[in-house]
């Protein structure tokens, strides 16, 4: 299965549209907090509406217990990032990957790009700064899914 991790996420509407990807694509989700709102099951729910019973979420209180958890589970990390090394529809994706999208104002810090086993990005105009984080995500798990083979 893959999985879509959130780096401290700010935003719930950001937050509550890729729950909603990840249960209507069939992703896991791994939630890498302190985020910047109360990430509560009640405020999930709201973000989140009636998808949030469809989708497996796992929160992690830090993330060196995210980072711990993924090395014990042997998954490989592909950070989305604007600092990206490849374009993410020229990277080989693998089920069992898991792709982490950083914090809304301020991406992830340089020890989260050290970690990472593969930085991807999505080409833009020049000029551009960035995509919203949930349309980034939604590209992005869309052609791993579809390399993958577990696009219904």
């Amino acid at each position: 299965m893959l999985r879509l991790a959130l780096y401290q996420p700010d935003i719930p509407q950001n937050t509550g549209t890729m729950l909603r990807m990840a249960a209507c694509l069939g992703l896991a989700v791994e939630i890498i907090e302190p985020a910047g709102f109360d990430v509560s099951d009640r405020h999930l729910r709201r973000s989140g509406l009636d998808y949030i019973d469809h989708v497996p979420i796992t929160r992690h209180r830090s993330w060196d217990a995210f980072e711990a958890w993924r090395r014990s589970e042997k998954i490989r990390l592909v950070l989305a990032t604007t600092a990206g090394a490849l374009p993410y529809t020229q990277f080989g994706f693998r089920d069992g990957d898991c792709v982490l999208m950083g914090r809304e104002s301020a991406g992830v810090p340089e020890a989260v790009h050290a970690a990472a086993d593969a930085r991807v990005f999505v080409p833009m105009r020049p000029g551009m700064r960035s995509l919203n984080v949930a349309v980034s995500a939604a590209m992005i798990v869309g052609e791993a899914l579809r390399q993958t083979a577990r696009v219904n």
